[in-house]
């Protein structure tokens, strides 16, 4: 059993899940405050059922790949790498948005938080499924991100889930520790590590897709003579010359196997290969450079911003 394919999953849910954490303590936090703590099990309901729908969702994705496969038992080689590439390419789009999106708007979280807890607490009788539904919208949201990204990994098996599972806990963890324990812990900095983790995960998701395009495509030119000609980079049907990715411009299967350790491990974390084509490092260095660059501008924004309030206020 490969545990390695645990690794990316695992930074992910931790990352998102301390997210949801922090809504969920400043929920908690803000309730106990204006002394209406009995809404507190609204709060935990809406964290159970967003665990459950997140979970079920990710069965529902499972099952359609398993029943469009078996639907087309002929094409099944074809139909599950090209579904997953599909749950890659959502995948990529919603952590690329979520980080960049995230990061620009999280000055502003608690503050949008208390914004609407008061206006939950303000309709009364209704006043625990608003609180319910924001904490609900908040683990979904989350969840949902985890959930696609393991889609994507779909021919991994149950690996991944343990490494969803074990990041959950964790950020269970560091949310009992901020806001039950009193434990300081610079929360901005972790974010800013995870982000640039996940920044080289998602990097490694575009190697990932890729190469799942390529082996649908080149499964289904194989299965079929009229599809051949969807090949039109494969000279001849070896596991070195790709079908669509153009020429190969990598070559350390002597010096790092990606089969074996550390390769294993850069592989499921970082996407590397011991084999990469063309356009898989195009594709590589264009989401560093774009998703990439645009991240660690917003992180350089936001400190000018914090250096420029501090100086103001030094006057």
């Amino acid at each position: 059993m490969n545990f390695s394919t645990a690794l990316p999953t695992f930074v992910i849910t931790l990352r998102e899940g301390v997210e949801a954490a922090l809504v969920v303590g400043i929920v908690l936090a803000l309730l106990k405050k204006a002394k209406q703590s009995r809404l507190n099990s609204w709060v935990y309901a809406g964290v159970g059922v967003g665990i459950i729908v997140s979970a079920l969702i990710g069965v529902l994705f499972s099952w359609i790949i398993k029943v469009v496969g078996a639907a087309n038992p002929q094409y099944t080689t074809t139909v599950e790498p090209m579904l997953e590439g599909i749950f890659s390419v959502l995948a990529i789009a919603m952590l690329s948005w979520m980080l960049i999106w995230m990061t620009q708007q999280a000055k502003f979280m608690k503050a949008q938080v208390e914004g609407a807890v008061t206006e939950a607490l303000s309709q009364n009788v209704r006043a625990g499924w608003g609180v319910f539904s924001l904490v609900l919208v908040a683990v979904l949201r989350e969840g949902f991100e985890t959930v696609l990204f393991i889609a994507a990994n779909f021919q991994q098996g149950f690996v991944p889930t343990i490494g969803a599972l074990g990041g959950l806990a964790t950020a269970v963890a560091i949310g009992v520790l901020l806001f039950k324990l009193g434990v300081k812990i610079n929360i901005r900095q972790f974010f800013q590590v995870m982000g640039v983790f996940l920044v080289l995960i998602v990097a490694g998701l575009v190697v990932s897709t890729l190469t799942h395009f390529d082996d649908a495509i080149a499964n289904l030119a194989l299965s079929s003579r009229a599809s051949e000609s969807l090949c039109f980079y494969y000279e001849r049907f070896t596991k070195i010359h790709s079908c669509i990715l153009g020429p190969l411009v990598w070559n350390t299967q002597k010096i790092l196997p990606d089969e074996q350790f550390p390769g294993i491990v850069l592989k499921s974390l970082f996407g590397y290969r011991e084999h990469l084509y063309l356009i898989q490092a195009l594709g590589y260095l264009i989401f560093l450079l774009t998703v990439g660059g645009l991240y660690f501008r917003s992180l350089n924004s936001g400190a000018m911003k914090s250096s420029k309030n501090l100086s103001v206020a030094k006057r």
